[in-house]
């Protein structure tokens, strides 16, 4: 299993960015995928999950409103799109993969690297 993050950068504070992972390795259409991030100072946290039909999204309370994750069953990737960027998600963001959606959003098999996301107040 292989899992590729990108797309992390520097942004200002109410600007956007769109996080891509692509998935090698497994039946993608098959599992869920997942988004964390770490931040320093604080633990790793759960940002979205997506089950393997897309019907079900699940997003911590901090992004809900602000970001949205979606799959490509044919690219093998998945993305996650953050408008509305605040200086307090700021992290390190990973993707994961598992394939029950109920794992995937706390204790996924399977992790990407990091992407480092930067928000300039």
């Amino acid at each position: 299993v292989q899992l590729q993050a990108s797309g992390g950068g520097l942004v200002q504070a109410g600007g956007s960015l769109t996080l891509s992972c692509a998935a090698s390795g497994f039946v993608f259409s098959s599992y869920a995928m997942g988004w964390f991030r770490h931040a320093p100072g604080k633990e790793r946290e759960f940002v979205a999950a997506i089950n393997w039909v897309s019907v079900n999204k699940y997003y911590a309370d901090a992004v809900k409103g602000r970001f949205i994750i979606s799959r490509d069953d044919v690219k093998n990737t998945v993305y996650l799109q953050m408008n509305n960027l605040k200086p307090e998600d700021t992290a390190v963001y990973y993707c994961a993969a598992d394939p029950r959606l109920s794992v995937v959003r706390a204790t996924p098999n399977y992790w990407g690297q990091g992407t480092e996301v930067t928000v300039s107040s």
